[in-house]
Order: C-alpha cells, then sequence, then structure tokens
C-alpha cells in the first residue's frame, strides 16, 4: 500500500507563500511508548451487493470532465495543499513522518483518459523518503479513478528505486479511488492493478458516520476506506474522509507492520507563487521519470498546464 506522499527547501517556501483557508497547524504528539493501537479489522455489515470483480473497466468514453474533480469525500481542486504529521513503527521505534499533498495545475493525457497531477512528499524524521506523482480522474458518474503513479524512494539523499505503474502499460490497470456513492455493504474493488511493481491494493467501506478529531479540526459523518493488498492480505491501512475535504486521517488494522498513523494538521489553498513552485517541482519529477522509467513512463505523453 502506497502511503500518502519537494525537496525540504521547495515545502518551506510552500508553507510560507499559502494562504490559509482555515484553522491553524498543529503538531501531532508522539505516543507515549508504541504507535497507536489497532481497531478492529474493518467489516462492512449491511448487505447491498455481492458481485465482487477482480479489476475495474475503465471505459475512456465515461469521462467528458476527468479533470474536473469535485466528488465530496475526495475532492481535488488546484491549488490545493494538505499537510499529514503522524508515526510509523520502525523496529518498536516510533519515527516521525510529514507528509506534503499538493494538487497541481498540470494534467497528464493516461490510456485516453485526461488526469489531474498530483504532488505528494513524504519525509521520514526530516529526512526525504519518498516523492512522487500520481494520476486521477473522475468519470460522469462521479467516481474518481486511479490511473498510475510514479513514486521515488530514497535512502538519505540516495534515490533507491521508482516503482512506477501507469494504467494501460505492462499489465498495469486503473483502479478506483473513491466510489461516486460509497455505502456500507459494497463488494471491495481494485484501487490500481500494478503486478510489475507489486501494486495490488483493493479498498472496502468500513465505516460511515463516525466523529474524527484531528489537529486541523473536528468532523462529523465522516467515510473510513480500509484497504489491503495480495501480498499483506490481512494488513489494512485505515483511510478517513471528510465531506468537501479528502483525507483527515490514516490509521492502520490487523496484520499491518510499520503501524503507520497520519492525521490533518494544515490545509491552505497555494498562492500562485507558491502553486508554481509545485507546478516546476512536478515537472521536475516527471523529467526525472522519462530518464529512469523509459519502458513505462516513457511511453506516456508529457504533463500539460490545464491553463
Amino acid at each position: 500500500m502506497r502511503h500518502l506522499v519537494v525537496f525540504v527547501a521547495v515545502v518551506s517556501v510552500l508553507m510560507i507563500s499559502a494562504s490559509a483557508c482555515s484553522g491553524a497547524p498543529a503538531t501531532v504528539a508522539p505516543p507515549a511508548s508504541a504507535p497507536a493501537t489497532a481497531a478492529p479489522i474493518p467489516t462492512a455489515t449491511t448487505a447491498v451487493e455481492t458481485v465482487e470483480k477482480q479489476f475495474e473497466d475503465l471505459n475512456p468514453s465515461n469521462f467528458t470532465r476527468p479533470t474536473l474533480i469535485d466528488n465530496k469525500w475526495f475532492p481535488l481542486r488546484p491549488g490545493m495543499q494538505s499537510v499529514f504529521e503522524g508515526y510509523t513503527d520502525e523496529g518498536g521505534q516510533a519515527t516521525h513522518h510529514r507528509v506534503v499533498h499538493a494538487t497541481t495545475d498540470l494534467t497528464k493525457v493516461i490510456g485516453g483518459v485526461r488526469t489531474v497531477v498530483v504532488w505528494v512528499v513524504d519525509y521520514s524524521n526530516d529526512q526525504l523518503l519518498e516523492k512522487e506523482i500520481c494520476f486521477y480522474a473522475q468519470d460522469n458518474d462521479g467516481t474518481v479513478w486511479y490511473l498510475g503513479e510514479h513514486p521515488e524512494v530514497y535512502e538519505g539523499e540516495q534515490f533507491v528505486e521508482a516503482p512506477t505503474w501507469i494504467h494501460g502499460i505492462a499489465g498495469a490497470l486503473a483502479g478506483i479511488k473513491m466510489k461516486a456513492q460509497p455505502r456500507l455493504g459494497m463488494p471491495s474493488y481494485s484501487s490500481g492493478w500494478g503486478p510489475g511493481v507489486g501494486f495490488t491494493d483493493r479498498a472496502q467501506v468500513s465505516q460511515m458516520g463516525q466523529w474524527i478529531s484531528v489537529p486541523f479540526g473536528n468532523y462529523g459523518d465522516t467515510l473510513v476506506i480500509a484497504e489491503s493488498s495480495q501480498s499483506e492480505p490481512n494488513a489494512f491501512q485505515l483511510k478517513s474522509f471528510a465531506r468537501g475535504v479528502g483525507t483527515v486521517r490514516i490509521g492502520w488494522s490487523g496484520a499491518d507492520a510499520t503501524h503507520e498513523t497520519l492525521e490533518l494538521v494544515d490545509r491552505v489553498e497555494l498562492s500562485p507563487e507558491a502553486l508554481a513552485q509545485v507546478r516546476a517541482a512536478a515537472l521536475e519529477l516527471e523529467k526525472h521519470a522519462y530518464e529512469i522509467s523509459k519502458d513505462v513512463y516513457g511511453l506516456t505523453p508529457p504533463a500539460e498546464s490545464a491553463k
């Protein structure tokens, strides 16, 4: 399962240049000993549907305005940036994580569908762990699709690997990020299929109507999605979503080894200057992707400005 994932200098510029939408950022306090206790393994209790498909059927003709992503549970408006803080358990030690998630004003055509480019950066104890560009589109029914990603993993300052998968290339298939009308009892669905890099995530609605409090605010009537993977079927990442906001918390359940917890600490609308910084960083990562992933990313057309 992928983490929510600019160099430190760039992120600092973004946070200084951004104009806050509401509330104020806060720091997530470290756990007293181990990271947060796991919730029970999620189960959907209300029977609604029974048919479960191994893969999702992406139909390019069902995307008239794919870059207008206004799904109430997962809106992506260019210029919006969310910051998450939390901890993972690494060898019995709590390790601080900070994740910056920014929607760019870039688009990219994948499999005949124009997608929105999202920029994500993950820091572990203030050291760059991963930076990523990923691609979303909304169909005419309101479902948000995930069409691929190019993540680059770092150890210290050294590049380690880039497990890239893109819909329609090397057997990879798009999956669903958020249903238009998620309901308890829905069968699980593929979040994406990238067999060449081991991306085999599946998701299912776990809870609805919960009250969630995070450093950035309090949210009622939330949605919790449980994600697992083919390689770790009994390990669950629990992603909580608030209406009109998107992700507000990430937790864990079951046999998840990292016990990752993240909470929304800031959500801002970037200034034009800060958005330009994000755009430049995303394009720089794409340039590197063309160099190191010629057989996958190299087969895609370049990202373009939405303007």
